[in-house]
């Protein structure tokens, strides 16, 4: 048992139990694995994934963020109030939305490196300081519609055919094998240990199986949608930014130990701030997905069960409360596992209470895991 917990099982435990959601939900009803339900699965779980991503950045460094459902809410709001009441170009709007999500998480950054007051607290505070401000922006009327003919509305509603949904996997396996191939050269020039051939070739083997079946899947229904090609690359460019950049390995290192990180000479209030930022920006821009689905903003737009969700995913995909261990794919494995359990619950007809205590006894078994694991491994 204890070798087992020294062991760095990874996201196979979160594929594991994505198996099994799969098999039970798919055996009490068919339509859950039918193109049709597959499509809509894929739909709901871009935007809250986005958010997810931005939390990571935070609890990459054992810190929390708390304020992430309400940041997602303003900017939406901003975004279509300056796009409908102002006439302003969606993208401009779309990029003032996000540059004053930026401007959100440098305060929140600032107010936890200098003031010194702990994450909990100003994110906290956050939580309840924008989402009234959100609702004064919306006003009495409460809604403001999307113009369906639009390109914010559009996205939710664009789907890619079939040729290009393969020709998109084929281009994401051939990245993945000459970056892989890459690291393996570099690796190998500067006497670091590298993964054996096969291994690599079964990884490949099974990444070009999945992305595959994926899109032999959605193009069955209506083809590969826009919003999981926008959350995707979001997934994989901000693992990249994480694993292969000065600036993700200083965030483990902060993460992983912060004095240490310091006397090393890591500027840690800078990635601390940076960190922050990168959170309300991608919880902005998971905001605008949301929008863009239900091509209105609303007064509850960013509230409800979305920041619990986002955190959940997060933590049920492998990044550790502790900080400093955990990768962006953890987002997309947790909000599948997450959207999947509401999903199914939703098509037998389950009452939502049980749907949250499922959810909670999921999120309490990844922590216990995590945890334990953390307790297991050799200090």
């Amino acid at each position: 048992m204890k070798a087992l917990l020294r062991t760095d099982l990874g996201a196979w435990p979160v594929v594991g139990g994505l198996i099994v959601i799969a098999a039970v939900f798919g055996s009490l009803n068919g339509r859950f694995l039918s193109a049709e339900n597959l499509t809509n699965l894929a739909l709901q779980m871009a935007a809250t994934g986005t958010i997810s991503l931005g939390v990571i950045m935070v609890i990459l460094l054992g810190e929390i963020d708390l304020s992430a459902g309400s940041v997602s809410g303003l900017s939406a709001v901003a975004m279509t109030i300056l796009y409908v009441h102002h006439g302003w170009p969606p993208l401009l709007a779309v990029a003032a939305a996000l540059a004053g999500a930026a401007l959100i998480g440098l305060l929140h950054g600032w107010m936890f490196t200098k003031l010194g007051m702990p994450s909990f607290v100003v994110t906290l505070a956050g939580l309840i300081g924008w989402q009234g401000l959100m609702l004064f922006l919306l006003g009495r009327g409460g809604t403001i519609n999307l113009p369906f003919e639009g390109l914010l509305a559009g996205l939710s509603d664009t789907w890619l055919p079939p040729w290009a949904g393969w020709l998109l996997a084929a281009l994401v396996v051939a990245g993945w094998t000459a970056g892989s191939v890459v690291n393996r050269r570099l690796r190998r020039a500067a006497d670091l240990p590298v993964t054996s051939g096969p291994w690599l070739a079964v990884r490949l083997t099974a990444l070009a199986a999945v992305l595959a079946g994926a899109v032999l899947v959605l193009s069955a229904d209506r083809g590969v949608p826009l919003l999981l090609v926008l959350f995707g690359t979001l997934v994989v460019g901000l693992d990249l930014v994480l694993r292969h950049t000065v600036f993700g390995r200083h965030m483990y290192a902060v993460g992983g130990n912060a004095e240490a990180a310091r006397r090393a000479g890591i500027n840690i209030t800078r990635i601390r701030l940076l960190a922050f930022m990168a959170a309300s920006t991608l919880a902005a821009f998971g905001g605008i997905l949301a929008a863009s689905r239900l091509a209105a903003v609303n007064q509850s737009s960013g509230g409800s069960d979305t920041l619990l969700m986002a955190i959940a995913a997060a933590v049920i995909g492998g990044t550790s409360l502790f900080g400093g261990r955990g990768r962006a794919f953890a987002a997309l494995l947790g909000i599948l596992v997450i959207q999947s359990i509401t999903n199914g619950m939703l098509l037998l007809n389950v009452d939502s209470s049980v749907r949250y205590m499922v959810t909670a006894v999921v999120l309490a078994i990844a922590v216990a895991i995590d945890s334990l694991a953390r307790r297991g491994r050799p200090r």
